[in-house]
């Protein structure tokens, strides 16, 4: 792998454990440090499109209800990169404070923005026949 992919992977995959870490800690405000404003997500059942006020309003509403328990990734793939923008698929799995789980393929893309945070502008829930193709599952 080259310097570049290698460099690209491990941003990525430093961008998903802070993910991790700033829901863990209920920290709301640096949880949203890591989404873009012009953020877009897209393959939500019911909805065409979430944007960042929808995404934040999401967020303290699970954060402030102590909602989610866990979440975790797995099944990493590097797509795209190059020095502003990273894409990559992996495996995302919240557990929610009354054990439901919702497990998903997920394609993201990481920006580098002006002020030097990498943030998600696009993520895209991947419908199960691609995760599968992809082989992100670990089973």
């Amino acid at each position: 792998m080259s310097e570049d992919k290698n460099k690209a992977e491990q941003i990525a995959k430093d961008w998903l454990n802070s993910v991790i870490k700033t829901v863990e800690e209920k920290d709301l405000n640096a949880h949203l440090n890591l989404i873009s404003k012009k953020v877009n997500l897209t393959g939500v059942p019911g909805f065409d499109s979430i944007g960042y006020d929808d995404w934040a309003s999401q967020c303290q509403h699970e954060f402030e209800n102590n909602l989610i328990k866990k979440i975790a990734y797995s099944g990493f793939e590097l797509r795209v990169n190059n020095d502003n923008s990273i894409m990559f698929k992996t495996y995302e799995t919240v557990e929610a404070a009354d054990n439901t789980v919702n497990a998903q393929g997920i394609e993201v893309i990481i920006e580098k923005e002006d002020d030097g945070q990498w943030r998600v502008i696009q993520e895209r829930i991947m419908p199960d026949d691609e995760t599968r193709h992809d082989q992100l599952l670990n089973s």
